[in-house]
């Protein structure tokens, strides 16, 4: 009767910290969701700001088609859905790559290298916060006890990146 109620007891406390041990994967996920999310706002209002950027340096300082391409490419970059984001992205900053930096004034030029460089970081954070979320949804408890639950598996966000080494100072 005494073994088999150490039994019971090394059983429970055994399924114990298996069920602690599961609760806290969840919680990490779920904080790492939770980052990822936060991390997706910082991306996106990034991406936002160097669009209203782009359109002041279409409105402002240069002229003709290459001032139409580029409204036309922040409007499409920030008016895109999600899933279709990314090649509007790349566009935009395929048109930015084309201007001529010099002839900016020296605070729009400034304005908008910020806006690059911002955009630069938040994506990396976004993608690092993806990278955590997916490794630990790869792991084998949560695949098995499905603690990922019904959120939807993290993509990255992958789009050209401005060359910020080069000089740009006008």
């Amino acid at each position: 009767m005494t073994t088999l109620l150490v039994a019971l007891a090394l059983t429970a406390a055994l399924v114990m910290a298996v069920a602690l041990w599961l609760v806290a994967t969840a919680n990490r996920l779920d904080r790492l969701h939770v980052r990822m999310d936060a991390g997706w706002a910082a991306l996106d209002a990034a991406l936002a700001r160097r669009a209203v950027v782009a359109r002041t340096v279409a409105a402002s300082a240069i002229e003709g088609e290459e001032a139409r391409s580029l409204r036309a490419a922040a409007d499409a970059a920030e008016s895109a859905p999600r899933p279709e984001r990314e090649p509007a992205e790349n566009e935009l900053t395929r048109r930015l790559a084309d201007v001529d930096r010099a002839r900016l004034p020296a605070g729009l030029a400034d304005e908008l290298a910020d806006a690059e460089e911002r955009v630069v970081i938040a994506r990396r954070v976004y993608n690092d916060a993806v990278r955590d979320t997916l490794a630990l949804r790869r792991r084998r408890r949560v695949r098995y006890f499905r603690l990922a639950g019904t959120a939807p598996r993290p993509e990255y966000f992958e789009i050209a990146e401005p060359d910020l080494t080069a000089d740009r100072s006008p």
